[in-house]
């Protein structure tokens, strides 16, 4: 999934947030912004003026414009006239400082967005990076349910008809929070780290054959959802018939549960497969693999721990 943003977008989006005023290049608004592969190295999304190796937001501060007014006429405007032909998504002059008026007739003339804003610079760079880097992370959507189960987020995968949705609801019941119900939508906001979201349309919504589509927060309350999780897990159900060939139920799996791990966008998330039968308490297993995954991610492995209490007894069986 491609994501962009335009000047005008990221504008709107910070506006009341960043006291941000619009000097010059309305042209500009349309321009757009991509995520591309070099997004993390140089250029970064946001920064200081750099003429070296141009931000995407150029931030101009007291030193910036200060080093602006000790350049000859001549070099100055080659200078601006280079930063604005890099193309910037915008330039933003910080702490409500009097804008020069040759850089906003170029930034008029060149169509680039040039901000206004009352906030000091390092607040400005904060803002504007992360909310840029969550715009244009790399995203994907999953077919699934994706949960906050015991305070990590775990996503609910398997055929259909597994009764994912059905799983969901009872988790509901027992405390835990719903994310998205079908298609959620996982972003790698950082190099480890999958933010999921729930898509608009379905907010707040679990569908279930028999009872059609719920409305989670309006039955639960607004405890029983959530924004947004990080995917730690991933419960994979299965039925009996569809589990991959040649996995021995009565060895190795029998000790260390049926573990493997998903590949989602850059990242291996752990994936647990449970399989589906008639008596089984797939949400008290569920909330067991949570606990386990937690555990787990501490260094705790009672499989380990068994074998190697296993290996112990045996020596001291041997004469």
């Amino acid at each position: 999934m491609k994501a962009a943003i335009t000047a005008q977008e990221l504008f709107d989006q910070l506006r009341e947030r960043l006291d941000l005023r619009w000097l010059a290049g309305q042209a500009g608004a349309s321009r757009q912004l991509e995520a591309v592969d070099t997004v993390s190295r140089r250029p970064s999304l946001a920064g200081y003026l750099n003429t070296i190796y141009p931000n995407k937001v150029q931030i101009l501060g007291s030193e910036e414009l200060a080093w602006l007014d000790g350049l000859e006429p001549r070099q100055r405007w080659e200078t601006l006239e280079r930063i604005l032909q890099f193309g910037p998504l915008a330039l933003v002059v910080n702490k409500g400082q009097p804008c020069p008026e040759d850089l906003a007739d170029m930034a008029e003339e060149s169509g680039v967005a040039l901000w206004s804003s009352t906030r000091r610079g390092h607040e400005l760079y904060n803002v504007l990076q992360y909310h840029l880097a969550g715009a244009l992370a790399p995203r994907v959507t999953l077919h699934g349910v994706f949960m906050e189960i015991y305070s990590i987020g775990v996503l609910i995968t398997g055929e259909s008809g597994t009764g994912k949705s059905e799983l969901a609801l009872e988790l509901v019941t027992r405390g835990h929070r719903l994310v998205a119900d079908d298609a959620p939508e996982f972003a790698q906001i950082a190099p480890d780290v999958l933010d999921g979201t729930c898509p608009e349309l379905l907010q707040d919504l679990l569908e279930l054959r028999g009872l059609g589509v719920l409305n989670i927060r309006e039955m639960f309350g607004d405890t029983a959802v959530k924004r947004n999780k990080y995917l730690r897990l991933i419960v994979h159900l299965a039925r009996p018939e569809s589990a991959p060939a040649g996995r021995d139920a009565s060895g190795m799996v029998r000790l260390t549960g049926d573990l493997g791990s998903r590949r989602v966008l850059d990242l291996d998330v752990p994936m647990i497969t449970l399989p589906v039968m008639p008596g089984r308490n797939l949400a008290v297993l569920t909330e067991a693999a949570a606990r386990v995954h937690v555990l787990r991610s501490k260094g705790v492995d009672p499989a380990a721990a068994f074998l190697a209490r296993h290996s112990q007894f045996l020596e001291r069986s041997t004469p």
